[in-house]
């Protein structure tokens, strides 16, 4: 699971999410890929997400 901020600075030149989605597609890896207008990679977008990927890798972990 990625959630990814699209007025994140670092989003075009360093993070290159399309890239990894792109990559995946063709590996044929199963991927969730979100991706956010007017977030950025500040705390309030991680404290906005956290939980949902808690419940996500929980939930792939067996653990609920």
């Amino acid at each position: 699971m990625v959630d990814q901020g699209l007025s994140d600075d670092f989003y075009a030149e360093q993070l290159r999410t399309p890239n990894l989605e792109k990559i995946c597609q063709e590996m044929n890896i199963k991927t969730l890929i979100r991706y956010h207008e007017g977030y950025d990679h500040s705390y309030y977008f991680v404290s906005s997400f956290i939980g949902e990927h808690i419940a996500y890798h929980a939930n792939k972990l067996n653990m609920r």
